[in-house]
């Protein structure tokens, strides 16, 4: 009877090597993140905040890349969530401390610590949501602040001080930097809707447009680098409210 049965098939023992790819951008992005510690450490905080803006990236890409490539795995759900949680909720958050809260240690490492926490919450609570078929909020809209979101926003009194070339050198400026990061990290784990572009359309006519104003926006952003940025920041916190509004008159 044994003779008759068909042979089991064996797993394939081989595989593309551009499947690997999603994989590689996101160790590129730990190791960007990481990295960004290092010059942190060194005092080389422009680099350093540079390098999160890479891992940003890079972890936009990467999520994109294995849905193109077909080749979705758990390793790379799994390599994905924790390099979301060095980038977004360690190195940046690290590198505001290290820069501007040297005088108050213990304040600014507790706020540390809540940042890091609502980080983890926050893409915790993302994952459930994902795995389990939840939508995270309504179509066009998070269910609060994105991690990478936190990221950038979490280092905007950087932006600012190196736009008009001054350093937090009293306590004053200290407890309100520590305040912000403590704040950013709620609204990370809040349930405020945020707008998210993964599901807006454009008229096709207008794409012509948009594709120039981004390239205009990579331009500012590699010309002006912390003047871009602090716009950029400060007009997201100012859209909370209004993705708030909109969310409720689509509830």
């Amino acid at each position: 009877m044994n003779d008759l049965m068909p042979p089991e098939k064996s797993p394939k023992s081989e595989m593309l090597i551009v499947q690997l790819l999603p994989n590689l951008l996101t160790l590129a992005a730990i190791a960007a993140g990481l990295s960004a510690i290092r010059f942190g450490i060194e005092g080389n905080f422009e680099r350093a905040v540079r390098l999160i803006l890479l891992a940003g990236v890079l972890d936009g890409l990467d999520g994109r890349v294995a849905r193109m490539l077909k080749s979705e795995s758990e390793i790379g759900a799994e390599l994905d969530s924790l390099a979301d949680f060095v980038n977004f909720g360690v190195a940046p958050v690290l590198l505001v401390y290290l820069w501007g809260l040297a005088e108050l240690r213990n304040e600014g490492w507790i706020a540390l610590l809540i940042f890091a926490v609502c980080c983890v919450i926050r893409l915790a609570r993302f994952n459930v949501g994902s795995r389990s078929g939840a939508d995270d909020g309504p179509s066009d809209f998070f269910v609060g602040v994105p991690a990478p979101a936190g990221a950038v926003l979490v280092m905007l009194p950087m932006y600012l001080f190196f736009t008009f070339e001054v350093a937090p050198d009293d306590p004053l400026p200290e407890l309100a930097i520590s305040a912000w990061i403590v704040a950013v990290g709620l609204l990370m784990v809040s349930r405020i809707p945020t707008y998210s572009i993964k599901k807006t359309t454009i008229a096709r006519e207008r794409a012509r447009y948009l594709m120039i104003a981004v390239i205009g926006f990579i331009a500012a952003l590699l010309t002006y680098t912390w003047v871009t940025l602090s716009v950029v920041t400060l007009a997201y916190l100012v859209s909370i409210p209004f993705s708030a509004r909109a969310a409720r008159r689509e509830g």
